[in-house]
């Protein structure tokens, strides 16, 4: 029997109960863990309960064309992750039936929420019952048109929607004849919708991966007809469509509001523009009345109803240019977004969120270059006070976060935007992110997991979720995390991720894999290559670690991101400092200032100088780090502590060095960058750590740098994280205790078995375990 799901989307079977909509699986209330396809295999079993499903459907639903994976053996992982989790058997199946070499079948009753269930009519197929009832309510529309003479028909009895219900918005039909409404009416739509705390639109990336699962390409119309088919793969509730036609002088726009479950209509509205200039005037009031109508409480509609041409533009051109940059950008085509949200501040100088766009896109990978996207963030802020407070909080939060760097506002706005708009994934992105750079990683894991919820089929929702796993040292959990994205296609940007993974395993193999899938791709070959040099000077070739970093500067630079190529050579340079490379220190480090600025290159600059001893050229660089974020938490609470504390140690002030450091300590365990490169993580512990050997005090030495070892998941393969084995000796032998102290200096000279023998640490290394024997 198949089962017909409703708006609610709960199932239930034996002791389980399956909510479609939020993706879960519960068996007497409590929720079990279940990855995304034996979920979706699940879901259509479920669907079609009693029917054969064949692997030919299963894959053409659930495994996209286009996606690469061993389809056999992914399905039938997923059927016995899905039995495992059901506790049913292949043997003596209570749930789901094997047909060999055809296909599943579900076998158990399965009844809807209210305990009832529901199947097709007599002689109509599953697959064609929607047809059936779109010719059904088409028969009754064209009746009501009829009778009417041409009114709009009103809703029958369908019940209002609720806070959890979500809504897919369509395209709209336009009959005009003018090309600026393609397009434009949709985008001015949603950010009508979107000011509302109580409506959920269906994001435009899970409707492209629908549409994927559909055998769609991403970009088709969404006509009434491919819309409700993805709502009911979404489990959603209705659709939301809309038509502009020029009647005479006069512009009629209707919105439309279709139960995807029954076809029925649940909502319309309809309004007149005088004119052209007029038309986003009369879409914004029939986006309001809609809301209304959808079961929005009037104190929302008045407290989150910003003018749509206030909240985006009065001019058309404007908005049809943002809307246009959307495409590219939510693809992560950064540079094809820039010219279309830069046309739109050209025809609107007013633009709030146009000026967002670009710098949002100025951030990308491929255009990080700071200066830009930073002008345009202030532009957005200085002109917020007119927007939306959805789109207010979105600015800030981008502003705060990229441009002042001050995490904390940027943390406290999330806070309010995720409890204003909980349905909203933008504020959870950026918390997992702000969270993540203060060392808040368990905030950030609850951050990002909500928004994998929210956004099950965005890549940066994945990435977000494997990077802090991998920070909290949980590998097993990144690296199923890592598969499931590949699986569904959502890891384009996870190589150097996938890099971390395979480091903190000891996994060469792996590595390799992923600097071989970055090569030749402009903004991914040079963090790849990057990486490379990291974990060659991690193991002591640091003649292979200087080509590497001259490769990755180079490709950087040909991708136009000198900033970038200026920010690995400081590392390099750093890199030589601590290894005791003075005079190559200094050479890199003039090399980096050649290429640019910027506050990650700067301040790796100031600390190499530093550990070289140049202490007015260090100290130099500082205050004007200092001076140019003045409110950046990472310089004032991460950076300028670490580097003054390093030069206080340099001057034999070890006591100086841990008071300024007390500063760093809420955030030390950070992530001082805002990009995928893993540096400048833990350098307050390290030289915390310094300064206690400095001042002989050989127990809280060796906890600073045993904290550097149990945070492996941060470290990585920064240089400090192998000098932490040393370190760690040089503690020990200070407290008199030579068997660990031994067996540390084995640690480290074992990670340098083959290294460069002319590095300076290692010769001094090699001459104090000499000492111990």
């Amino acid at each position: 029997m198949t089962v017909e799901v409703q708006s609610r989307g709960i199932l239930r079977f034996g002791v389980f109960e399956v909510d479609l909509r939020s993706g879960e699986l519960r068996k007497q209330g409590v929720r079990i863990k279940l990855q995304d396809q034996p979920f979706q295999v699940l879901r259509l079993l479920l669907q079609r309960s009693g029917e054969l499903v064949t692997r030919d459907e299963l894959r053409s639903q659930i495994w996209p064309a286009d996606t690469f994976v061993d389809f056999d053996n992914s399905l039938n992982a997923a059927i016995n992750k899905l039995r495992e989790a059901l506790g049913d058997s292949a043997d003596s199946p209570r749930f789901i039936e094997t047909l060999p070499r055809r296909g599943y079948r579900f076998i158990a009753p399965v009844s809807r929420a209210d305990g009832t269930a529901r199947g097709t009519p007599a002689g109509v197929s599953a697959a064609a019952w929607p047809r059936s009832r779109k010719i059904v309510v088409t028969a009754a529309v064209a009746l009501a048109a009829g009778i009417t003479g041409g009114l709009l028909w009103h809703a029958r009895q369908a019940r209002r929607l609720t806070e959890k219900d979500t809504i897919v918005l369509g395209d709209f039909a336009n009959s005009t004849g003018d090309a600026v409404f393609d397009g434009t009416l949709r985008e001015g739509l949603a950010v009508e919708l979107e000011q509302s705390p109580f409506l959920g639109l269906v994001s435009d990336d899970q409707i492209h991966q629908t549409l994927r699962m559909m055998g769609q390409k991403s970009n088709v119309r969404l006509t009434p007809e491919v819309a409700r088919e993805v709502c009911q793969r979404t489990s959603s509730t209705a659709t939301l469509d809309g038509s502009i036609a020029l009647i005479g002088t006069r512009y009629n726009l209707i919105l439309k509001a279709v139960n995807c479950a029954s076809g029925d209509l649940q909502a319309s509205t309809e309004a007149q523009a005088t004119d052209k200039s007029h038309v986003l005037d009369a879409l914004g009031k029939a986006a309001s009345e809609m809301r209304s109508k959808l079961g929005e409480s009037l104190s929302s509609l008045q407290k989150y109803n910003t003018p749509l041409e206030q909240a985006t533009t009065p001019s058309l051109e404007a908005l049809q240019a943002y809307s246009l940059g959307f495409k590219p950008l939510w693809a992560n085509d950064y540079a094809a977004a820039l010219p279309f949200f830069q046309r739109a501040t050209e025809l609107d100088p007013n633009f709030a969120m146009a000026y967002w766009a670009k710098s949002v896109a100025y951030s990308g990978p491929g255009e990080g270059e700071t200066v830009a996207q930073a002008e345009n963030s202030r532009k957005a802020f200085a002109l917020r006070t007119a927007v939306s407070e959805r789109e207010k909080l979105h600015i800030e939060v981008n502003y705060y976060l990229t441009t002042t760097g001050n995490l904390l506002k940027a943390r406290s706005s999330c806070e309010i935007g995720a409890q204003m708009f909980p349905r909203d994934w933008f504020f959870f992105d950026a918390l997992r992110v702000a969270s993540n750079a203060l060392g808040k990683h368990e905030e950030a894991l609850k951050a990002g997991l909500e928004l994998h919820r929210l956004a099950p089929y965005d890549s940066p929702s994945y990435r977000g979720e494997v990077y802090t796993y991998l920070l909290l040292n949980r590998v097993e959990e990144a690296a199923a995390a890592a598969e499931e994205a590949h699986t569904k296609g959502l890891d384009s940007n996870l190589s150097a991720i996938l890099y971390g993974i395979a480091f903190y395993r000891g996994d060469t193999t792996g590595m390799a894999r992923q600097m071989a899938r970055a090569e030749g791709v402009p903004g991914h070959e040079d963090l790849l290559l990057a990486l490379g040099a990291d974990t060659a000077a991690y193991f002591g070739h640091l003649g292979k670690s200087r080509e590497f970093t001259r490769r990755a500067a180079d490709s950087a630079e040909r991708a136009g991101q000198k900033e970038t190529a200026g920010g690995y050579y400081a590392v390099a340079a750093l890199r030589e400092a601590l290894f005791g490379n003075a005079a190559r220190a200094r050479q890199q480090a003039t090399v980096a200032k050649g290429r640019s600025t910027g506050r990650e290159m700067d301040y790796g600059v100031a600390l190499a100088l530093a550990y070289t001893g140049d202490e007015r050229r260090a100290q130099a660089l500082g205050d004007d780090l200092g001076k140019r974020f003045p409110e950046d938490t990472v310089v004032q609470f991460n950076c300028l502590p670490t580097l003054h504390a390093k030069l206080a140690v340099n001057r034999l002030n070890p006591q100086q060095a841990l008071d300024v450091l007390g500063a760093a300590a809420p955030y030390e365990l950070g992530m001082p960058s805002n990009s995928l490169y893993n540096w400048p993580n833990l350098y307050p512990v390290y030289v915390r750590g310094e300064a206690y050997l400095v001042a002989r005090k050989g127990s809280e030495a060796a906890a600073e740098f045993q904290k550097i070892l149990d945070h492996r998941g941060v470290v990585l393969n920064e240089p400090i994280g192998a000098l932490a084995h040393l370190g760690l000796a040089r503690a020990y032998v200070l407290q008199g205790d030579k068997p660990k102290a031994r067996a540390k200096y084995q640690d480290f000279l074992a990670l340098w078995n083959d290294a460069d023998p002319d590095i300076p640490i290692l010769k001094q290394a090699k001459a104090e375990y000499a000492k111990l024997q």
